[in-house]
């Protein structure tokens, strides 16, 4: 029976490996495209790609076809817009990954590039483009490093007007179409994940608040519609609906909280987004996140004959999506016609697809390069929920290998109660990756690492931990400030969950995450040190005393808001950090950073490295000096991930 075994494992294992064909540098070199706009006639869509290693606007026929590369930069772009007009089209870069955005103009041809803004010190947050293409609308902290103030730029002057002036941190979310008013958003300095908005007129200077409010709420993806105004928000609900706010007394253009009134265009029990409303006011455009899955929907707009008053239409058509997956950057036609949108999912790599609106046709207009893998091999992931130390339902998603049959199945056997039996000698090798934010989602869209790692045998468990958004105001707030532990907990039951039910060796778990998922690393194999075969922690935060000190200062009091402050959360901050812990680390760790980051200094990486390295502990590490916060080049992505995937290799099989 001994040699039995013996020679069962070592066919196993050769299926792994042989079911490994593709190369990581395959696996990263899968493009994907997104960000589409349309030109002024509907013809040819501009969007961003990263077919040449970084994320480049190259143009296409709306109708498909040979696409034409525009820009050629060593630095990602960030954005990209086709001017109405047709003069040129706008793109924002910034160099080196420090987020400092500069705004370019460019034929639309792509013939000559000049720059718009040129102060390398400063950042630019582009807003958008006036509807008659001779203005933009963005912020820049260029008064003041640590505030933003918002301003509008003649394109064909280059002429610089301040709109709005404001000692903290602010966006324009939305304008109209004469430029005489902007809605402007102020983030909360009390709670997290709050915002107010804020009526201007340009002329005058007036401001009037439009959303007083009580609890922690946001306002987002707002848009002008006649008299009222579309958002989506959350104030007294769970999840953020699209709503439309109206002006009772239109007549004399009061916006002051007396003369409105806000209904619920769309309410379900998850949360709105992506709002998108045609130039011509009359179809409206939105997506729906249903437990990490998109969809999206197209909905008119009613104006009963009279110009100035508009009402959403109640009924709307939901459009028929290429698989379950994510949507993005949706945007219509000048004349209303079309909409285009980024589509991925977890086995589909990211491209734009096409909907007509009168034939209801969906179209892909974009064939974004796979590298030569064949796509039958990529993993879909399942949702389970695990319970953790308080008894809620954490939810993850669970991707298992090909070689494994199909996933659960063969190998590894899904019982009736769950429980997923291995009989994989020893049981699986699991990869827990950490998302960041915590303000953020893990949600089913093509991932190439994941992909890679999972034709290497390795099983990957994708949780939405406590802090998570996507499930709900009150589970995104169940780790502020003094409830941060709380999440980390969540890991550890992660761990617990694969080893009962997931199938998993309980000796090859590793965990990994960036930036705030970097913490979560970090405290992970802190607070648990004997779970984690093996670590990565990229960008991450070890020291909440020195990051918040250190990170550039229009964010530090928003992460105050978040994490908590210096002036006040001071002894719980250094309690918490993990870097504080250093000496209960057994696990293997590889530290990642780019010296250019803004959010979290590279000088977090430096702490955590020296201290193990004096204590003669397992620790690697690669510091790029030309990126910022997370590795984007794909020179540098070539070489880096071999050397991870050889260090998970090592500590992991």
């Amino acid at each position: 029976m001994k040699k039995l075994f013996v020679f069962a494992a070592i066919f196993l294992f050769a299926a792994v490996s042989f079911a490994q064909p593709y190369t990581i540098q395959q696996y990263l070199s899968i493009k994907s495209a997104g960000s589409p706009d349309f030109s002024p006639d509907g013809k040819r869509i501009v969007y961003l790609t990263n077919a040449t290693g970084t994320s480049q606007v190259w143009a296409v026929d709306a109708a498909g076809g040979k696409p034409e590369q525009l820009t050629y930069f060593d630095d990602n772009v960030s954005f990209v817009r086709w001017l109405p007009d047709n003069s040129g089209i706008i793109f924002g870069m910034a160099r080196g990954g420090n987020e400092n955005t500069q705004f370019y103009w460019m034929t639309p041809g792509g013939d000559a590039i000049e720059k718009l803004t040129d102060e390398p010190t400063v950042r630019h947050n582009f807003a958008g483009v006036s509807k008659d293409g001779k203005r933009i609308y963005y912020t820049s902290n260029k008064r003041n490093r640590n505030f933003f103030d918002a301003y509008s730029m003649d394109l064909k002057s280059e002429k610089e007007v301040l709109l709005y002036k404001f000692d903290g941190n602010i966006s324009i979310a939305a304008f109209n179409d004469s430029g005489s008013k902007i809605v402007i958003s102020r983030s909360g300095i009390e709670k997290s994940l709050d915002n107010d908005l804020f009526m201007v007129d340009v002329r005058t200077g007036k401001e009037t608040h439009l959303t007083p409010h009580e609890d922690a709420s946001e306002f987002g993806n707002v848009e002008f519609l006649a008299d009222s105004l579309l958002m989506t928000t959350n104030d007294n609900r769970e999840f953020e609906a699209l709503v439309q706010m109206r002006q009772k007394n239109a007549a004399g253009n009061d916006w002051s909280a007396s003369n409105l009134a806000t209904s619920v265009v769309y309410g379900p029990n998850w949360e709105v987004g992506g709002v998108t409303l045609s130039d011509d006011s009359r179809t409206l455009a939105y997506t729906v996140n249903n437990d990490g899955f998109s969809e999206l929907y197209i909905r008119s707009i009613e104006t009963g004959g009279k110009p100035l008053t508009s009402t959403v239409a109640k009924a709307h058509d939901q459009i028929k999506l290429p698989a379950q997956g994510i949507v993005g950057g949706t945007t219509f036609s000048k004349d209303g016609s079309k909409l285009a949108f980024s589509f991925s999912s977890a086995t589909q790599n990211g491209d734009v697809w096409l909907y007509d609106i009168k034939s209801k046709k969906l179209t892909q207009v974009t064939q974004s390069d796979r590298a030569g893998i064949d796509p039958k091999t990529f993993v879909t992931p399942e949702l389970i929920k695990f319970k953790t130390f308080d008894g809620r339902d954490i939810p993850a998603w669970f991707y298992v290998p090909s070689s494994f049959k199909g996933g659960i199945g063969g190998i590894a056997e899904k019982l009736p109660d769950g429980t997923i039996k291995s009989t994989f000698p020893g049981g699986l090798a699991v990869i827990v990756s950490v998302h960041g934010g915590p303000e953020g989602q893990s949600r089913p869209g093509f991932n190439p690492l994941f992909q890679y790692y999972l034709s290497r045998g390795y099983a990957v468990l994708d949780p939405n931990v406590r802090g998570s958004t996507g499930y709900g105001k009150t589970y995104t707030h169940l780790d502020d400030v003094e409830k941060r532990e709380d999440s980390v907990k969540d890991i550890a039951a992660a761990h617990e969950w694969l080893t009962t039910k997931g199938g998993a060796d309980a000796k090859r778990i590793a965990v990994m995450g960036g930036s705030y998922g970097g913490y979560m690393t970090m405290a992970a194999i802190t607070l648990y040190p004997d779970l984690w075969a093996a670590a990565v922690n990229t960008v991450g935060i070890v020291n909440w005393e020195t990051f918040l000190q250190n990170t550039s200062g229009y964010r530090r009091r928003q992460r105050e808001v978040e994490y908590g402050r210096l002036d006040r959360d001071i002894d719980f901050l250094r309690r918490i950090s993990p870097i504080r812990k250093i000496d209960r680390i057994k696990t293997p760790l590889f530290v990642i950073h780019g010296k250019n980051d803004p959010r979290v200094p590279y000088t977090e990486a430096e702490q955590v490295v020296d201290a193990l390295k004096k204590r003669n502990a397992i620790v690697e590490y690669k510091l790029y000096d030309d990126e910022g916060h997370g590795i984007s080049k794909l020179k540098n992505r070539l070489e880096l991930y071999p050397l991870v995937a050889d260090f998970l290799d090592k500590y992991m099989k």
